[in-house]
This record gives C-alpha cells, structure tokens and sequence, in this order.
C-alpha cells in the first residue's frame, strides 16, 4: 500500500511514523464513527447533503441496484460490485468510485455481528467537480482514453483524513453548512489529485469523448423504457456509431443495448419486490413487449424466474432483519 508524499498534511502523522500504520490508524477511527452512527441496517442518512453511512452485520444474497456518481470509502468488511462483465471487489483498503449512473449486482462477501461492514457514501455533484478542475491543473498520469465508469482505488492517509472530519461535522451542526462543502471539495480534490482521479476528470471535462458518451448514458437511464435507436443515441454524443460503441463500453464495461436491458430488468426487479407488481405488469413497465421475452432474459440474468427469484430475495431480506 502507497502513502502520499506529503506527510505533514495529516495531524494525525509524526516526521517518522511508518505510513502503513498511519493508514491503519486513521481507518480504525473512521470506522468507530461509522459504526457509533450508522446503528441500523443499511444506509443512514445524515445532515450533510449527500452524505450516507453505511452498515450490514452478515453477508447479503446478490442485490440489483442503480449506483449514481458517488465516492464510497470502505473502512471494514468485503463487498463485491459486478458492472457489465466487471466485477469489482473492495475491502477495507479500498475505495470505489462512480463517475456516471451505473446498473450493478452487489454483494457484501465479508461482514459479521461483531465486524459489520462499514462504508462512507458521498454523492459527487459533476458541477462542483469541473468547478475545481476549472481553478486547479491535475498531473495527467495517463490520457483518458480508457476512462470507466466505475474505478477501485487503495485509500489514501489524506482521503481518510478529510472523510473523518467530514463525519465530525455530525456532532457540530452549526458548521455544517459553511465547512461541509469545504471539506467535500476537499474530498473531491483528493480524488482528481491520485491515480483514479483520470476517470472522473474524463466525465466532467466538456468536450471529452468520455464526457459526451455520459451524455448518452445519462439519456438510457432517464428513458430506459423507450425503444433503443443507437443511431439517435450516436447523434446525441456527436460521435459515429462505432465510436459510440467503443467509448460506451470502455465507460459502462457493457454496450448501450445491454446497458437498458439490464436497467430494465433491474427496475422491474424492485418494482416487483418494493411494490408487489406482477412479472408482467413489471415488464411491460419498463419497455418490455414481451412478457415471455422479458422471463427468459430476466432468467438468464438472475438465475431464476421472476416470481421466484422475488421471493428468495424476500425471504433473504426477512432473515436479515431479524438476525
């Protein structure tokens, strides 16, 4: 694991002290104010905009879900996060990072009663972000060109630092709105200053190949029930059709046709578990023509039929809440 250079940024660091154990440190006291806040299952929300703590006590069945550009600092526990053909894994080192929306399968892997899973979830607002970059110049590293949508970086003592005292902020509400949006900038600056900071510069940089692709994406995931004209979609992101098809999968790690697909089948899947509708009503919902079609396709994605599948995840869901 890589410290950053500069070690008189942190307060927390003396001249000599090894950095791994400065890391260690700093993570340790994260996840004890992750933990004595985020009480219940799942995530909490907090005062400060955007920000979310986040806890599971034991490992969790495979669970759709929409992530949207967000940072998430893992300080405890294993999660595995599948995107496309993608699959990422983070663990208490790691940190995930998320430039565009995204459809995904997740699963926390590793977490107990006594070593729960805990997570910081901060929303990144794309304005704030070409704010910053419009006021300070980033060492490019590498070019953009293979820019995703999804990254894991190794956390830093720096990042772990400004996300602790992002936390504080809870137990002083008075400041939250002047230093809240200070130390998320700060946060942000983080990002675009190490190694990962390459994928979310590529999204908000107008006029990157990276950026309008987003444009593309941003318009499947609004209208994910319409039919699908990659053409149009082309046209929208001022590319030709093939380079739309490079650059989307290279972002996404799926092709835009695949990308709706699995938005659909994710949607109906929580509008079957969260509101009771039936296979068919749930596609026809979300663009499907064909109930049959949306059964095998949802099937071959899932493991297992609709109705069946909605009920296992019930089940899991039920025996979670009461263990």
């Amino acid at each position: 694991m890589k410290a950053a250079k500069h070690k008189a940024s942190s307060p927390h660091r003396s001249p000599d002290q090894n950095p791994d154990h400065t890391v260690a440190v700093l993570r340790t006291e994260l996840a004890r104010k992750i933990a004595k806040r985020a009480l219940a299952e799942g995530d909490a929300l907090t005062a400060i905009p955007g920000l979310r703590l986040y806890r599971r006590s034991v490992p969790t069945a495979c669970a759709s879900a929409a992530y949207e550009p967000s940072l998430v600092v893992f300080v405890q526990g294993q999660k595995r996060i599948i995107v496309g053909k993608t699959t990422y894994l983070c663990d208490s080192s790691n940190f995930l990072l998320t430039s565009i929306d995204l459809p995904v399968v997740s699963q926390v892997t590793r977490a107990t009663e006594k070593e729960p899973i805990l997570g910081l979830i901060l929303k990144l607002e794309m304005p704030q972000v070409r704010e910053i970059l419009s006021q300070q110049e980033f060492y490019l590293r590498e070019g953009s060109a293979d820019a995703r949508g999804m990254a894991v970086g190794v956390t830093s003592a720096e990042l772990l630092d400004a996300c602790s005292r992002l936390v504080d902020l809870l137990d002083s509400p008075r400041d939250i709105p002047f230093l809240g949006s200070l130390l998320q900038r700060e946060i942000i600056y983080r990002l675009l200053s190490g190694p990962q900071g390459k994928h979310l510069r590529a999204i908000a940089t107008l006029g990157e190949q990276s950026h309008r692709t987003s444009k593309a994406v941003e318009w499947l995931r609004t209208n994910y029930a319409k039919p699908l004209r990659v053409d149009d979609l082309a046209a929208m992101a001022r590319m030709g059709v093939s380079t739309l098809h490079h650059q989307f999968r290279s972002l996404t790690a799926m092709s835009p046709l695949q990308y709706q697909k699995q938005l659909r089948l994710h949607v109906a899947r929580e509008r079957m578990i969260n509101e009771g509708l039936d296979a068919a009503s749930a596609a026809f919902e979300v663009g499907y023509e064909s109930a049959s079609q949306f059964n095998r396709e949802y099937s071959r994605f899932f493991g297992q039929p609709p109705m069946r599948d909605v009920k296992a995840r019930r089940l899991a869901d039920t025996a979670t809440t009461h263990d």
